[in-house]
């Protein structure tokens, strides 16, 4: 047999190579990927979103998690004058800088505070939007108000002697149980800019225009606010409930489940 393609043979291959080529890029397009933005919550970064992320990333879908001002990589920037609607900035800039459309826009924990102002300015480019065992902001709102007595008290501590921020607790905290997971939200988290636990919120109701909204229970971990918007969203038309037993750090605790459901609610 000769070693030597014939121009016909050439001609053959080429039709099967644009034959193949063209069934994976109809395959594509027949289920076409995601475009995620995961955002953090108090104390922690992007990072905190990487196992998700990756899951997510694998199954050919777009992630974007963006670590807010004075936090994570981005602890440098900390100052007084970092609040939520810095926050709310950092976040709609990524949409905006991106161009990204249909996007399914995730708040974890204090990160629903961010993701409320952002729907407020960007609704028409939001397909879905969850928030993950997260404040619910109504207008007039802050973040003080809402927290536990506890942290009430060492917030209005830590305001009288006008520090830049409040120190993160243990990742125990936040139900990671498993030690070396422990060790890694430790070693990661940094404290939180105090003015995000002031600023009164402007809430204008961009969040009620999205066609897809869900909130996410972690009911393995208390807290009487998460479950206040729970009873507050049951009865509210156009609003999916879901709850999950784990602790309030899901992202960490469980990816696989959480990658899993965010597809399914996306």
């Amino acid at each position: 047999m000769s070693a030597k393609m014939t121009r016909r043979d050439a001609i053959a291959a080429g039709v099967g190579a644009v034959a193949v080529t063209s069934n994976v890029s109809a395959a594509m397009a027949a289920s076409p990927g995601k475009t995620f933005v995961l955002v953090h919550g108090a104390w922690h970064g992007g990072w905190c979103w990487r196992p998700v992320a990756d899951l997510l990333e694998a199954q050919g879908h777009k992630v974007f998690t963006p670590t807010l001002s004075g936090l994570g990589e981005r602890s440098h920037l900390l100052t007084r004058e970092v609040n939520v609607s810095t926050h709310v900035v950092d976040v709609a800039n990524v949409i905006a800088w991106e161009d990204l459309q249909d996007v399914v826009l995730v708040g974890h924990s204090y990160g629903g505070l961010a993701i409320s102002g952002v729907a407020d300015k960007m609704a028409d480019r939001i397909s879905s939007i969850i928030f993950l065992d997260a404040f619910l902001p109504e207008d007039g709102d802050s973040l003080l108000e809402k927290s536990s007595p506890a942290f009430k008290s060492a917030i209005e501590a830590a305001l009288g002697r006008q520090d830049p921020s409040f120190k993160a607790p243990p990742a125990a905290a936040f139900g990671v149980q498993d030690e070396k997971d422990r060790a890694w939200v430790d070693s990661k988290t940094t404290p939180q800019p105090i003015g995000t636990y002031t600023e009164k919120l402007r809430v204008l109701g961009g969040r009620e225009k999205i066609a897809k909204k869900t909130y996410i229970r972690a009911k393995g971990y208390a807290s009487p606010t998460f479950d206040g918007n729970v009873a507050k969203l049951k009865d509210k038309t156009g609003w999916k409930l879901v709850e999950l037993q784990t602790g309030h750090d899901v992202m960490v605790i469980a990816p696989k489940d959480l990658a899993k459901l965010l597809i399914e609610l996306s």
